[in-house]
């Protein structure tokens, strides 16, 4: 059976080569670039007097913004970089709360008390900043009590107008009739709420 040259899964003398995310130092094959870094007057230089700088301080030439003209290199340590940059995307990625859809139900003959108990939980929803999908559930002949249901969600809406914003009108989807509520954006803070 004869082996394909092209063939590289077990070639023990194969290395990939490692694709950077930047280039870096002789990676860099532009004329000039845009020099910016600690200890560096900014400006454009040409790349080898650039490499030269990064290598006087022991640092690498990295470029940020390939994409402009000259391209934008900063003088860091790459190493040191990469695991900053993947510190703040961690960071970050932890922040970001992922928003649920809480769902609360009603039938056409849903009481007051449980109306204020339900309200109450969606208030509490919403401040933590989820969605809400408020629904009229009709069961049997109890369709035919549409406005009642329509009535409901409205006076629900009325009830959340200080937290949340409504996102469409009621509407029927077969045997509910329903809404979807989302938290208000926060307004940043005046001098005189600070």
């Amino acid at each position: 059976m004869a082996l394909n040259p092209n063939f590289r899964g077990r070639n023990p003398n194969f290395r990939r080569e490692v694709q950077q995310e930047h280039r870096t130092n002789r990676m860099i094959r532009v004329p000039e670039v845009r020099l910016v870094g600690e200890g560096i007057e900014p400006g454009v230089y040409p790349t080898d007097k650039a490499l030269a700088l990064a290598e006087a301080q022991g640092l690498d030439l990295v470029e940020i913004s390939p994409n402009a003209t000259p391209p934008v290199c900063k003088v860091i340590d790459y190493k040191k970089f990469l695991y900053e940059k993947k510190r703040k995307e961690k960071e970050m990625k932890a922040n970001a709360k992922q928003s649920e859809v809480k769902e609360i139900r009603f039938t056409p003959s849903t009481d007051d008390h449980d109306f204020d108990f339900k309200a109450k939980h969606a208030e509490k929803f919403i401040k933590e900043g989820d969605k809400v999908k408020a629904y009229v559930q009709f069961k049997g002949r109890a369709i035919m009590f549409k406005d009642r249901g329509e009535l409901l969600l409205l006076k629900f809406a009325e009830r959340l107008s200080e937290f949340a914003v409504l996102e469409s009108m009621p509407k029927m989807e077969g045997k509910r009739m329903l809404v979807i509520f989302a938290p208000k954006a926060k307004k940043p803070k005046t001098e005189k709420e600070k």
